[in-house]
């Protein structure tokens, strides 16, 4: 297996990026292509250790900036996250990983591997822990800002067949995001989606709210892609911060202390299930390949951690299982709304 890496994606590129890929290679048994300026690339390298069998490096003359626009996007045609996309597309790589600009990567994703046929807009999906100890999948985190209803139910379709295909997840619960638990909450685009929902073919639970993220109410939350980045993100701010203040008041005093390092142990387990890094990136659902997106400010152990997601994908054939899903739902993943 052979997975693309974006070397130089991310806010600290190469230097971040080439060590965690190196180490996935390692513990994982796949072949990493290191994309980007190979001058910078090699440097890294070597600082990794040198170049070990099944790490490789394809120069890519472009690096597109994490807050460029759409212009760059399609006037770098020889950036790290084309090259990389068109290793996937002529079957050079089995998958890609990128830590940079979202929208970039969505954007040639889409252009140059395309969009699953029935599949109007590909969705990023993040798999998160929760309190009943099996994670849940959020869908859409940063895709599409702007959505309509068939968009929702299409997301919805794919995240059921993710969870059961790649998780082994039978009949997933899928929520809805909304601000309300009742079927009247929300606005137009969730009580419009709230319908076409309950009548497809998902085991539709009704309404959850950005409080059940981590709560394991639902195996598939379904939100547009504003609301689920910014619900995402603020339920990861409330995590980091509330360990960091636990940890501010655990040791300040020699009582506090004591009992601090009895906890320290259970407290950095608590801290490995809800730390980003350790569940690497979203996958990009429903393009022609597999396409996994990380955190700009991703650490090594972050992108150790998307090259596992991008192979675990590879591995269960969650693409052709997906493909075979929405292809079966026909027209009524169309409708008048589009």
């Amino acid at each position: 297996m052979k997975i693309a890496v974006d070397a130089m994606g991310g806010d600290y590129g190469p230097a971040v990026v080439v060590p965690g890929a190196v180490q996935a290679g390692r513990e994982f048994g796949v072949e990493v292509i290191l994309v980007g300026r190979e001058p910078g690339v090699s440097r890294e390298l070597a600082r990794a250790g040198g170049a070990a069998d099944g790490v490789s490096v394809v120069h890519a003359a472009e690096a597109i900036g994490m807050g460029e626009g759409i212009l760059s996007f399609r006037k770098k045609k020889h950036s790290s996250i084309a090259v990389a996309a068109c290793l996937v597309r002529d079957g050079r790589a089995d998958g890609l990983v990128s830590m940079g600009n979202t929208a970039a990567v969505v954007y040639i994703s889409k252009t140059i591997l395309g969009a699953m046929p029935g599949v109007d807009r590909p969705a990023l999906a993040l798999l998160v822990p929760s309190a009943s100890g099996r994670p849940t999948l959020l869908i859409d985190v940063g895709a599409n800002a702007n959505c309509q209803p068939h968009n929702l139910f299409q997301f919805a379709v794919m995240g059921r067949v993710f969870m059961e295909s790649v998780m082994g997840v039978a009949e997933p619960r899928v929520g809805l995001m909304s601000i309300g638990e009742e079927r009247g909450k929300g606005n137009d685009l969730v009580r419009e989606a709230y319908g076409r929902l309950q009548a497809g073919p998902v085991n539709f639970i009704g309404n959850v709210e950005s409080k059940d993220i981590f709560s394991g109410l639902a195996d598939v939350i379904v939100s547009d892609g504003f609301t689920g980045n910014v619900a995402l993100k603020a339920a990861e701010g409330v995590v980091e911060n509330v360990l960091r203040m636990a940890r501010h008041e655990l040791t300040r005093n020699v009582f506090a202390r004591l009992g601090f390092l009895l906890l320290r142990r259970h407290l950095r387990k608590l801290y490995k299930r809800v730390d980003y890094s350790e569940y690497g990136g979203a996958q990009l659902l429903g393009v022609n390949g597999v396409c996994v997106i990380g955190h700009g400010r991703s650490n090594a152990t972050a992108v150790r951690s998307a090259v596992l997601r991008a192979k675990d994908f590879v591995q269960r054939r969650a693409q052709e299982r997906l493909r075979q899903a929405i292809l079966s739902c026909g027209p009524s993943l169309k409708g008048a709304d589009t």
